[in-house]
């Protein structure tokens, strides 16, 4: 009865992490045999200067990232659990970009960011401004990346958090209504407390979705203009299968596994203790 669940996991799960783990200390190329090489690539992993750029600019991904992420989604969710008309067609049309291919999403935005023939520049120039180099410009290309990534994930997260709002009970407003306390008051006081399960599981999911950032970078820009849009899981790809320094690549996969586990448990530890 266990022989299908055990095979599926040696095959696919337990197979591959051993054998990544044995990458971390060979040297190959896919097609020469393996080099046993030690520890280096890790002592090689802390001294690349691209590792650290990569990281940075993930974090930095982050940094944009989740608070929008989190802030547009709880705004959307308090929207849409309010009575209003079409509320369900609402609700489905900001799920919609979810299902939608991540590749497809890309491409259209990066259409949209065009500097010549974007959509957005030409609705600034219609108004007297200049254009902004949305994907050219390394200051401004990660920031634009973050609101395209926002766009298309916040709908998975306004449904998580609509369920949550629809599980506190009505009676709680009303006594908190009748006690005099005002919408804000209210918001603050029972339902950011009431959603902290939900919301502290937005917030892992978004962390953990952020580091994966790929497709967008390797899509719009490649991880330019100068590395500024480089992040982790693409620089990883491009070690493994444009250089093929598999070994090399493995070890920067289990070091950034260790640092999403690592930001994931901070982030645990600081909102629980936040709200105790």
């Amino acid at each position: 009865m266990v022989a299908p669940y055990l095979v599926h996991f040696l095959v696919i799960t337990a197979f591959p992490i051993i054998f990544s783990m044995v990458l971390t200390l060979h040297r190959w190329n896919l097609l020469s045999p393996m080099q046993w090489i030690g520890a280096t690539n890790f002592s090689t992993v802390f001294s690349d200067p691209l590792f650290w750029k990569s990281l940075w600019n993930t974090f930095r991904f982050l940094g944009i990232h989740i608070p929008l992420q989190v802030g547009s989604a709880l705004i959307l969710a308090v929207i849409l659990n309010q009575k209003i008309q079409a509320r369900g067609f609402f609700r489905a049309a900001f799920f919609l970009p979810v299902v939608v291919s991540g590749v497809v999403v890309t491409i259209l935005w990066k259409q949209l960011y065009s500097t010549d023939t974007g959509l957005l520049n030409s609705l600034l120039m219609s108004v007297g401004l200049e254009r902004v180099e949305w994907l050219t410009s390394p200051a401004i290309a990660m920031p634009a990346i973050a609101i395209m990534a926002t766009w298309k994930n916040v709908g998975l997260y306004v449904i998580l958090l609509l369920s949550g709002l629809q599980t506190i009970p009505k009676q709680v407003y009303e006594a908190a209504t009748l006690d005099g306390a005002g919408k804000i008051s209210q918001f603050f006081n029972i339902t950011i407390p009431m959603l902290n399960p939900i919301l502290l599981s937005v917030i892992i999911l978004s962390t953990i979705n952020g580091f994966s950032l790929f497709i967008e970078p390797y899509v719009m820009t490649g991880g330019g203009p100068l590395n500024s849009t480089l992040s982790m899981n693409l620089y990883i790809y491009n070690q493994g299968f444009a250089f093929y320094k598999m070994g090399y690549a493995a070890t920067l996969g289990f070091v950034l596994a260790g640092i999403v586990f690592a930001v994931v448990l901070l982030e645990r530890r600081y909102i629980e203790s936040d709200t105790t």
